[in-house]
């Protein structure tokens, strides 16, 4: 207090021009800064737009209030914890509840998904920064590395300008993987493509993935982004659920240890998110993966996880992520039915809203000090179309979409009140402060409980260095995303995650010289490249291959997510054009057949016709050709049991791993090629 009160005079006297240079070294303020500031601090850089540049003895820092005095959450050398006190001291209710909305990032692009384009609508974005208090951002942006800078720069640049220069933190769905579905995740474009983080778990290699995360976190700073809305530990146990791609499987002890080595990656090391790191947000607390029927909770008709008891099974992927000091934690939107803790039930409404899983496990029985961020959408209303579907000829649309599972009934101040005081910090897909300053005002919130909530924000900016520097090099960025190096590791390791499932009397691998090939779903160019002799007439070929994905079902047409997610059905069945055309080619040739695996197919069908069966997590041609030519050989092991048939399916524990009760392939189960 005394240090500061001195900063204050000081500044008072000699800030007023914006420029402070206190050259008595005998001074108390100047032995203060001697003595706090390490030579690492010394060379931190601080980097302003529009904010004017305090001096103190050759150190400098930002005046974010421009009140010319160095204030506690404006001095770097301050610890984050002091700095994000001091910092919620001066901010106004409406403030407060603005950090606490993590909103969309508006887009000048076509209307269709929310902040989709390539190019920021900055007038909107302006007025939910200057009006609202937002300052946590998804974006969903693409294009070119330099361009996504830029435009991620230009919205720092508002920020920087407001009443107390609070930087953004732009956070974001994962975007090295090949699935594009919105609400899940983006399109990879220039950042490098990895396999989905099943097909990491198929590897089974730790280090490769803290590895793939650090190249990830590279990546995502150099363009502006410092939030990565990852890893999933929800535990894939129910297999027509239709986001398992996105988990590291049904195993929860290496689920536990890749998650860890991915928070761990993503922010810098082993104790919490530095720097030069990127906040990793461990989803979805807690229960996910035990969708009942598999159907998704984005809809209403999914709305419920089934349990057939506690949920500690469950909890384990997410042990990994409190080891590495994960930054921040989203629950899930799903109702737990059937689960107890403790021996008692667990109240029926969506995470976001339930104190037994944010208080009393996360919080009491597993320290978590971080941010708790509510999945998007969980406070709006679902209305009629969202509960019941689009009527018949009407295009499915996120107008009316709302996940307040439990609570739908509810008035919409009750139902932030009923998350902040569950344990919430922060609500996703929203920038609804004002409900929020209402539920205050009302007496339902203590704004106390705000301030705990906007401190835990502030703490993680802070440790991020945003309040010095939220600005990136767009030429640099250029260069680090399309670093062909990191490419190259992503591909091998695309090549290392196929499991070979078959490959009968040795197939694989082949020698391409002289072989005439029939290509399905595979670039004939990059094939020829191979030195395969591609034909377009089966029947003049040696051999085929053919690339296909897992069957699914769209069951539920009329329902926005229902129409973009997969769905029921994991069997090939006669009569889909895709199977009978699988059929034609294999009862020609020998057929090498590769599925893309999002959720665990029966491929009870294709084992006795295929040659050699191959599966995939998210393949590029060139890595698939480098594996059935040898040039590279298949390291993976399923991350999941394959189940025979839907009625073992249909009979499983959706809450249980692997539990079917005659799998066609045992989870773990991956041939190698025998050395020649």
């Amino acid at each position: 207090m005394i240090r500061h009160r001195l900063l204050a005079l000081c500044g008072k006297r000699y800030a007023r021009v914006g420029l402070i240079a206190l050259l008595a070294l005998s001074s108390p303020l100047s032995l203060y800064a001697q003595a706090s500031a390490t030579p690492a601090q010394q060379r931190r850089a601080v980097v302003s737009r529009s904010s004017q540049i305090l001096v103190l003895q050759g150190l400098r820092f930002k005046d974010l209030n421009k009140n010319g005095v160095l204030d506690p959450y404006e001095d770097w050398r301050l610890p984050p914890s002091a700095r994000a006190e001091d910092l919620v001291s001066r901010m106004t209710l409406e403030e407060k509840a603005g950090m606490m909305m993590h909103g969309t990032a508006r887009s000048a692009g076509p209307p269709g998904i929310p902040g989709a384009g390539t190019a920021y609508d900055t007038t909107g974005i302006a007025a939910l920064i200057r009006k609202t208090g937002v300052n946590s951002f998804i974006t969903r942006l693409s294009g070119e590395p330099r361009s996504l800078a830029a435009q991620n720069n230009s919205i720092q640049e508002l920020a920087e300008s407001t009443r107390l220069g609070i930087p953004l933190t732009i956070s974001t769905d994962p975007r090295n993987h090949f699935q594009n579905v919105a609400g899940a995740s983006s399109r990879a474009g220039r950042f490098s493509q990895w396999p989905e983080t099943l097909g990491l778990a198929a590897i089974r290699d730790a280090a490769l993935v803290r590895r793939f995360a650090d190249i990830a976190r590279q990546e995502y700073r150099a363009v502006g982004i410092q939030e990565t809305l990852s890893p999933q530990a929800d535990l894939a146990t129910e297999p027509r659920w239709s986001r398992i791609n996105g988990t590291f499987g049904e195993d929860p002890d290496l689920a536990r240890d890749l998650v860890k080595a991915y928070v761990e990656g993503f922010q810098h090391g082993a104790s919490g998110v530095d720097s030069a790191g990127v906040l990793a947000v461990v989803k979805h607390w807690v229960g996910y993966g035990a969708q009942k029927n598999g159907f998704d909770s984005h809809s209403s008709y999914g709305k419920l996880a089934s349990f057939s008891g506690g949920i500690d099974t469950h909890i384990k992927p997410f042990l990994g992520a409190f080891a590495a000091h994960v930054g921040g934690v989203m629950p899930t939107y799903s109702i737990l039915e059937g689960a107890t803790l403790g021996g008692r039930p667990i109240e029926q409404v969506g995470a976001g809203f339930n104190r037994q899983l944010l208080t009393d496990v996360l919080r009491k029985r597993y320290g978590f000090q971080g941010i708790i961020l509510t999945d998007w959408s969980v406070t709006n209303d679902c209305v009629d179309s969202c509960r019941n579907g689009f009527p018949a000829g009407e295009r499915p649309s996120f107008a009316g979409l709302g996940m307040p599972w439990g609570v739908e009934d509810s008035p919409k101040v009750d139902r932030f009140a009923k998350a902040v005081n569950a344990g919430v910090d922060q609500f996703g897909g929203t920038e609804e402060a004002n409900v929020l300053v209402d539920g205050v005002r009302s007496g339902k919130i203590a704004e106390g409980r705000l301030n705990a909530s906007v401190k835990r924000i502030a703490i993680q900016k802070f440790r991020q260095g945003l309040f010095e520097n939220p600005y990136v090099d767009t030429t640099e960025a250029g260069r680090v995303v399309s670093n062909p190096q990191f490419q190259a590791e992503a591909i091998a390791a695309q090549s290392r995650s196929l499991v070979l499932l078959e490959n009968k009397n040795g197939l694989l691998p082949l020698s391409a010289r002289g072989k005439r090939v029939f290509l399905h779903g595979v670039d004939s160019a990059t094939a020829a490249r191979y030195g395969f002799t591609v034909v377009a007439d089966l029947s003049k070929a040696d051999l085929a291959i053919v690339r296909t994905d897992a069957p699914f079902q769209t069951l539920h047409p009329n329902y926005v997510f229902g129409a973009m997610q997969h769905e029921g059905d994991l069997g090939f069945r006669d009569g889909n054009a895709e199977f009978e055309e699988i059929k034609r080619i294999t009862a020609a040739v020998p057929t090498i057949v590769t599925v893309y695996l999002d959720r665990p197919a029966i491929l009870t069908g294709l084992k006795d016709r295929a040659s050699a069966l191959v599966a995939n997590f998210g393949v590029s041609d060139a890595a698939l050709l480098d594996v059935l030519t040898g040039a590279a050989r298949p390291e993976g092991r399923l991350p999941f049991e394959l189940p025979s048939s839907m009625s073992d399916v249909e009979a499983q524990r959706s809450d249980v791993p692997h539990d079917t009760a005659h799998p066609l392939y045992r989870i773990g189960y991956g041939l190698r090629y025998s050395r020649k």
